[in-house]
């Protein structure tokens, strides 16, 4: 049996799900007949306390979606610095929607509020509107950003009338990082992406949630972008299960990522990033003079171990359904023989 550690999204759906797939009752959904679909959305509405909900087959699309629901061609959105939309999804805002993407700086992704309301554009001829807000939480950094930053920023956007979205892709993992409900971290956003595939088991999709005339707006788009499902409630049956059943467990992932990280501290030279463990990342520093990139990542493959190389000089391990105390030890042994031999 392989180990993955690259990211969450190589979880895999339990038996449950798959059971639950095989006897999903379906329709066509573009006709809004998918009584499984409609389920979920139902649900994922509920669970996120907006008036409604709309599946998606993927983060990218759920952002890129909402982002085109919100904003006209020319606007300009704003964005932390180091997010996913911008940094992982191939440019889509400017190709999709047409808009114009300005980052603002971030903290681990905390906002500088006043740095923020002099980037929102004023009336001048010149300039573009700006059209929408993007936050995420949890970041991408590994850090769960705190309810009063999430609010400052939505009342200061929202008495300027501009939308905010809130990348939420691991927004369950936020919420029990906060000791939150999620209710609380998507009130403070307009629309909310949520992966079902993140460390949720399922094997496709996300949900897109908002008002009932956002969402409106959002399937007709969600159409144009070639995200038209039919018979997509064997997908949405897994999500199903996933927000019912492989939410609450998300911590046990957390618990195991501080493993991870005390556990590293043992290699000399490792540096974890202890400021960045709040879900269930973990970021560190391992040097070329202690080790190579590529005989760290061959090394380990040898012994059916995936990692993904570093991105800005850092190595991120991320813990999953998958992966077992057992095998964070065999994981930190092996980085130790091949570091010793």
């Amino acid at each position: 049996m392989w180990i993955d550690l690259r990211s969450d999204t190589v979880t895999q759906p339990t038996e449950v799900m798959r059971q639950t797939m095989a006897r999903a009752e379906v329709g066509d959904d573009v006709y809004g007949d998918d009584p499984t679909v409609n389920r979920l959305e139902q649900l994922a509405s509920e669970k996120l306390g907006k008036e409604a909900a709309l599946f998606v087959p993927s983060g990218t699309f759920g952002n890129q979606l909402a982002i085109m629901t919100h904003t006209r061609r020319g606007d300009e959105i704003l964005v932390g610095e180091g997010c996913h939309i911008l940094m992982h999804e191939v440019g889509g805002a400017a190709v999709l929607s047409g808009v114009q993407t300005r980052s603002f700086p971030t903290t681990m992704g905390r906002v500088d509020v006043k740095k923020l309301e002099k980037m929102i554009r004023g009336k001048d001829i010149h300039f573009p509107n700006t059209g929408l807000i993007c936050m995420e939480n949890a970041h991408s950094s590994g850090t769960a950003v705190p309810l009063a930053d999430m609010k400052e920023v939505y009342h200061l956007v929202r008495s300027k009338d501009i939308p905010v979205h809130l990348d939420g892709a691991r927004i369950f993992n936020a919420a029990i990082a906060l000791g939150v409900d999620v209710q609380e971290i998507a009130a403070y956003a307009d629309s909310v992406n949520v992966c079902l595939s993140k460390g949720l088991c399922a094997p496709v999709g996300s949900i897109l949630a908002g008002s009932s005339n956002f969402i409106l707006k959002a399937r007709k788009n969600r159409k144009l972008m070639g995200g038209g499902l039919r018979q997509a409630g064997i997908l949405a049956a897994a999500g199903i299960i996933a927000l019912t059943e492989m939410a609450s467990r998300l911590g046990e992932d957390h618990k195991n990522a501080r493993y991870l990280a005390n556990r590293l501290e043992e290699i000399e030279f490792c540096h974890v990033h202890r400021n960045r463990l709040d879900i269930n990342m973990v970021f560190f520093t391992l040097p070329e003079s202690v080790i190579s990139e590529s005989a760290l990542i061959a090394g380990l493959i040898s012994e059916k171990i995936k990692i993904n190389g570093q991105e800005d000089g850092e190595y991120r391990f991320v813990t999953n359904y998958g992966v077992s105390i057992e095998d964070i030890d065999k994981v930190v042994q092996t980085m130790k023989n091949i570091i010793a031999s």
